[in-house]
Order: structure tokens, then C-alpha cells, then sequence
């Protein structure tokens, strides 16, 4: 009997630890423009080999994001002046 309780005692450690390891990550685009069914589109183009491509998702514009972590704005690259040591007279 003790031998049985240990067996469900196992097993219902596996199975809580399996669920804990998922990955809890959400996707939003930063325009606020997304439909759910946008995201369930890419995201099933985007795990064609079983798991989730994040780099296909990024490429889509989506960010990933964990629930209760600030998003941090995204900041457009600075454009490219003249370079040094040249002055427009």
C-alpha cells in the first residue's frame, strides 16, 4: 500500500512539474492593431514543426511578454547623421 501512494505521490509531482516548466510567455504587437485570430494564424504558421518558432513570431512583429513584467516601448534605431568632421556650409 505504501508502495501505491508513493507511485501517485510520483506521479502527481511529474505531472505538477511539467505544467510549472511550460513556458508562460504572451504575444502582443506594440500598435495594439492585433485580433486574436491574427495571432492564432501566426502562431499556427509559426509552430508547423510541433513547437513554437519565436523568431518566425517576431518576424510576424508580435513580442513576446511575461505576464506581470513591464513591456518596455520599443525605441526606433536613431537615424544616421552626417558622419564626423563634416558640416554643411
Amino acid at each position: 500500500m505504501q508502495a501505491f501512494i508513493a507511485l501517485i505521490a510520483l506521479g502527481v509531482a511529474l505531472a505538477l512539474g511539467a505544467c510549472a516548466s511550460e513556458d508562460d510567455k504572451e504575444w502582443m504587437k506594440l500598435d495594439g492593431r492585433a485580433t486574436e485570430a491574427d495571432l492564432k494564424r501566426d502562431y499556427t504558421a509559426c509552430s508547423k514543426s510541433g513547437k513554437l518558432d519565436e523568431e518566425c513570431m517576431r518576424s510576424r512583429g508580435w513580442l513576446a511578454v511575461s505576464p506581470g513584467v513591464p513591456v518596455e516601448k520599443a525605441v526606433a534605431p536613431a537615424t544616421p547623421g552626417p558622419p564626423s568632421g563634416i558640416t554643411n556650409r
